[in-house]
């Protein structure tokens, strides 16, 4: 499931038992509810769907080679839909960006040999615009700023992989964005831009590591031993937002998943505990958002309630002190103006 960046709507591939069908749901009504969007035929498994912010959802299907871009909404007992066009990119694996902020566009990444496009998909004004090239192979997609506009992408370069800001504004500008050492590989994995708390992924302390560090900010990554749970995957999936220029009180959302399922993880960078709490049943793992009150949406599906919405409010946060990194090591900035580095 993807959800908006306002958390207003979201969007899924849906099976009846039968077919693949897009799924709308709508989370900011009193009571959430999904509309199936089915078109004339099945979809197949991998097909992708983003949720716009005006209630439209966004496919892209792979058609005769060709990616091919619509937008689907509900008309009575059918399902409308307005062809966008089409993206011919060869080889080149092309996949949808998370929502950026407002939510009236969406972009797509084609990766390449050696290279990677940058396209908006929806939103332009005619059919699909190619952005940018950028040198390398990118992965990943993580809005830095509140319009849409800074871009973190993990990029492969020379062997290594670093994440770089690419700004939207000035025809998809690349400059280096997080550099933890030399010969490690560092990816950005979520961002607030109300606080600039950015959590990360790294090798720089000898293996793969859960960091935070502060957009900005002039102190060092720091690897939460909290965070390392020997033969379970951790991975964050939201970050409490309104925490303004105070990213060490931000409450981060994690999936925890290892031999026995999947559960939730809530952590604070400010403190040096992570608690791990029970998900709802049917739960659609990794998907959920933060409201700035502190209360984790998390949706869930089963037979009995097939669109709803679990809320947990987490433990109170306590005070703790911020641990002490061991060597300093640099979070460059990305192009961001107008922000106090803090933290």
């Amino acid at each position: 499931m993807t959800i908006t960046a306002d958390g207003a709507y979201a969007a899924r591939l849906a099976h009846d038992g039968g077919s693949w069908f897009p799924e709308r749901w709508t989370l900011d009504s009193p009571e959430p509810y999904a509309v199936p969007l089915p078109g004339s035929q099945p979809e197949e498994p991998g097909t992708e769907v983003l949720p716009m912010a005006d209630g439209r959802v966004l496919i892209h299907r792979v058609v005769d080679g060709r990616h091919a871009f619509a937008l689907l909404y509900p008309t009575g007992p059918d399902t409308g839909e307005v062809p966008l066009g089409a993206v011919d990119c060869g080889a080149s694996r092309l996949s949808l960006l998370p929502p950026p902020p407002g939510g009236r566009c969406a972009y797509a990444i084609a990766v390449g040999e050696s290279s990677t496009d940058l396209w908006l998909v929806a939103g332009g004004s005619f059919g699909p615009e190619h952005l940018a090239g950028i040198p390398g192979r990118c992965s990943g997609g993580v809005w830095l700023d509140g319009e849409g506009r800074i871009l973190a992408l993990d990029r492969e370069l020379e062997g290594r992989v670093k994440a770089v800001a690419v700004d939207l504004e000035r025809g998809g500008e690349v400059s280096p964005l997080l550099q933890i050492a030399e010969e490690s590989d560092d990816r950005v994995l979520l961002a607030d831009a109300d606080s600039g708390l950015l959590l990360v992924r790294s090798d720089a302390p000898g293996h793969d590591r859960l960091g935070w560090g502060v957009l900005g900010g002039t102190r060092p990554v720091r690897f939460p031993e909290c965070l390392r749970l020997p033969d379970h995957a951790v991975t964050p999936f939201s970050i409490q937002p309104g925490q303004t220029l105070m990213p060490e009180s931000c409450a981060v959302a994690l999936r925890i998943y290892g031999a026995a399922g999947s559960w939730l993880g809530v952590w604070r960078p400010a403190e040096r505990r992570l608690h791990q709490l029970a998900a709802p049943e049917g739960w659609l793992a990794g998907a959920g958002r933060w409201t700035r009150a502190g209360v984790l949406r998390l949706p869930y599906a089963t037979g009995a309630v097939p669109c709803g919405v679990a809320e947990v409010e987490p433990p109170p946060p306590r005070e703790a002190p911020t641990p002490v990194a061991a060597r300093p090591v640099p979070l460059q900035q990305a192009p961001l103006t107008g922000r106090t580095g803090v933290g």
